[in-house]
């Protein structure tokens, strides 16, 4: 089960906008200060606020990566890969019961 979210949606949609506000009206300004900046005033630790602006860059094709609907995707991909694993193991032992009892009654 996930974490649960420290921050509402709300604040996290309302910090990204900042950031990019302080952005566009300072050219000049690094996602890092402006981080930094807006993450003191609204409560977000800056980390947190640069990775969420990174992903958003990512997910708006500003940005070389992977989005958060490939991710999930991935993510749901790899669950089916374990649970197809597991059955393959099941029907292998299954098998190698049924072929041996088998080979006992001939």
């Amino acid at each position: 089960m996930p974490a649960p979210r420290k921050y509402p949606p709300e604040l996290r949609e309302r910090a990204m906008r900042l950031v990019a506000e302080a952005r566009r009206e300072d050219p000049e300004l690094s996602l890092n200060a402006a981080v930094i900046r807006v993450g003191q005033r609204v409560g977000v630790n800056p980390d947190t606020l640069r990775g969420w602006c990174k992903q958003a860059a990512i997910d708006a094709g500003e940005r070389p990566g992977t989005t958060t609907s490939e991710a999930q995707r991935i993510k749901a991909l790899e669950a089916e890969v374990r649970e197809l694993k597991r059955a393959n193991e099941i029907l292998l032992a299954a098998s190698s019961y049924v072929g041996d009892r088998c080979q006992a009654v001939a």
